[in-house]
């Protein structure tokens, strides 16, 4: 079995063969064979289900990229296309980015541009593309910072110089963002249950090789248990996806792949980004229709649906039965029935004259699997499949975790709603293991084919051992399930420089004359708004105090004493316990506090944000009540 992962174009399917044995080598956590029946009985069951599909598939060609292209098409992803071209755009937004990266990602984006330089070179094109030691040049001032936070015609000047003095040696990239933060001391150990959120994940990286001590952290050896890792108490708050933005979700985008690369460099993992040819796909139905055409079509039905509907109604009906079937998930449904259940949703789902009753609860388990394996782009996306294979290559368990969550970051909005929705899922079958007989492992093995075999790649990929690509794909996949809460979770560090961003773009704004022209022409009307709001809202709040606004409860405003105990829930609380008719069906769950302006644009708080904390963090931001739809 020397044909790939991804090579699932096979007319026959292949069985393990008596006796054999796999690799242990290739994954640190290889399970043992027995553990491995369920996911080669699934790879079998996929190939029956395919043999009986006289519908011929079309496989997706995978472009071999020149030289050059991958790293080219990795600066456009993160948001740094202005740094080459023909006639390349203003740079001053790049400038901004960039004076905000760490070290280790400032190295990532240096080895990219120095590749497009030199293929750029070799073909003699006009592209201009900066030296790299333009864009990151260092001060030889030992005070001065790598990173410029100038104008580029301004850079290395004696007033930036004095601007710059942050106590850093001139060949160390300081990574103290809008508040220090500093790398772990030598001295200090973390918990190996602890995810470090505050420090980037390549600057720990770094640090742990640096310090040569070359040992894991206790619980993250080679066993197949996984550590129970948690995330420690942030007093300015968690930051969940969904809870930012779009704006500022944009520019975590971008960090999160230059993080991401950062720390593949740093642990010496090759880091690619596939890339496909587009092919023709169908643009109706249910079954191998593209997750965006899809929810567009669902959202003409069900405006604000996030998921699509078919894949939701699946859920619903394995559920309907009890999850404490014995070999759900694993038992499949009838091939035949499951090919006329499917030709039926597809004639009668939206019409809704399709019969649930008749669906048997393995048939839904079967057809939701379905849905997955016959998407034209895999859900973990074709550009990130690879990626997410790799994190089992990494060193230690809290490497694959911090990489799975950047990747998750990184994933087309549809796609991670629908994955997020699958892993609740599977968590709750999970959940009823006692009766199911189907644990973390099991669940693991049955659904790793499903989201890392993908129909649409040809035979030319790379050769290595099933077995051990086998064991690597169930491994990530129990990772995906086990800590699905942590990997939906936005690192501080990323949330931190996205701040600075925000910060340093006001600063460059003020002093654009162009928009100080503007601000003239809006003054008087803007002062005379603000008095009026001051008159009624902010008349003498006294320092320590806050003002929210709740503009959809009864009380609509309210002054808060900042306290060192005083959270985002209590504020809530406070407002919801104003009685008032029209809020009475109103819960602390349906509303929360956000964040808005200062250095962020948008922050929906979770209730255990201390707000003094965080109101140091960002003393200028408004505080505003209200749900998460509004």
């Amino acid at each position: 079995r020397r044909s790939g992962q991804y090579t699932m174009n096979h007319d026959h399917p292949k069985k393990l063969p008596d006796g054999a044995s796999f690799d242990r080598s290739g994954s640190q956590d290889s399970l043992d064979e027995l553990a491995m029946v369920d996911y080669w009985k699934e790879l079998e069951n996929i190939h029956e289900t395919r043999g009986n599909n006289p519908e011929e598939r079309v496989a997706l060609v995978v472009k071999e990229p020149d030289e050059g292209e991958l790293e080219e098409e990795w600066l456009k992803e993160a948001g740094l296309s202005n740094l080459f071209g023909e006639s390349p755009g203003d740079s001053s937004e790049s400038v901004v980015f960039l004076s905000t990266l760490t070290r280790t990602q400032k190295a990532a984006v240096e080895k990219r541009i120095e590749t497009v330089r030199q293929t750029m070179r070799k073909k003699n094109k006009q592209h201009q593309i900066p030296d790299v030691r333009d864009i990151f040049r260092v001060q030889n001032d030992s005070k001065g910072s790598v990173c410029d936070r100038s104008e580029p015609s301004t850079v290395g000047t004696s007033e930036n110089k004095n601007e710059a003095q942050d106590g850093t040696k001139g060949n160390t990239f300081s990574f103290f963002f809008f508040y220090e933060q500093k790398s772990p001391p030598e001295d200090v150990s973390f918990s190996a249950t602890d995810i470090n959120l505050e420090i980037s994940f390549a600057e720990q990286a770094a640090h742990l090789k640096d310090s040569s001590t070359g040992r894991t952290c206790k619980g993250e050896g080679g066993d197949t248990l996984l550590p129970n890792f948690r995330l420690p108490k942030d007093k300015t708050g968690t930051t969940k996806i969904g809870d930012l933005a779009p704006q500022d979700m944009k520019k975590v985008y971008s960090l999160a792949l230059i993080e991401l690369t950062a720390l593949y460099d740093t642990l010496g993992t090759e880091f690619k980004q596939q890339k496909a040819v587009k092919v023709k796909t169908k643009d109706s139905g249910l079954f191998g229709i593209p997750l965006s055409v899809l929810l567009e079509q669902d959202q003409k039905k069900v405006p604000g649906t996030k998921t699509p509907l078919i894949f939701q109604k699946l859920i619903a009906q394995i559920e309907e039965g009890t999850l404490e079937t014995e070999g759900l998930l694993r038992i499949p449904g009838v091939a035949t029935r499951v090919k006329s259940l499917c030709q039926e949703l597809e004639a009668k789902f939206y019409e809704g004259t399709f019969n649930w009753e008749n669906v048997k609860q393995h048939d839904a388990a079967s057809l939701l699997k379905l849905f997955i394996r016959e998407l034209p782009q895999p859900l973990l996306t074709l550009q990130y499949l690879k990626a997410f294979q790799d994190v089992q290559s990494l060193p230690t368990k809290r490497q694959q975790l911090q990489a799975l969550n950047l990747l998750v970051l990184l994933l087309p909005e549809a796609n991670r709603d629908t994955l997020k929705v699958l892993l609740e899922f599977l968590q709750r079958v999970i959940d009823h293991r006692d009766k199911n007989k189907m644990t973390l492992k099991n669940v693991a093995m049955v659904m790793a084919p499903n989201l890392f075999t993908f129909h649409g790649f040809g035979s030319k990929t790379i050769e290595q051992s099933e077995f051990v690509m086998a064991a690597g794909t169930a491994n990530v996949m129990r990772f995906l399930i086990q800590y699905q809460k942590l990997l939906w979770t936005i690192p501080k560090f990323l949330v931190n420089q996205v701040r600075k961003q925000n910060s340093e773009s006001q600063k460059k704004e003020k002093k654009d004359k162009a928009m100080k022209k503007l601000l003239k022409k809006m003054a008087y009307d803007r002062e005379k708004h603000e008095k009026q709001e001051k008159t009624t809202n902010d008349a003498d709040v006294p320092q320590g105090v806050i003002r929210v606004q709740a503009p959809h409860l009864s009380k609509v405003s309210m002054a808060i004493q900042l306290t060192e105990e005083l959270k985002a829930g209590d504020i809530v609380a406070r407002f919801l316990s104003q009685k008032s008719g029209n809020v009475q069906a109103l819960q602390k769950e349906e509303v929360f506090l956000y964040e808005i302006g200062g250095n962020i644009g948008e922050r929906c708080l979770d209730g255990d944000t201390y707000m003094k904390d965080l109101y140091q963090l960002n003393p200028h931001a408004e505080w505003v009540i209200k749900s998460k739809q509004s």
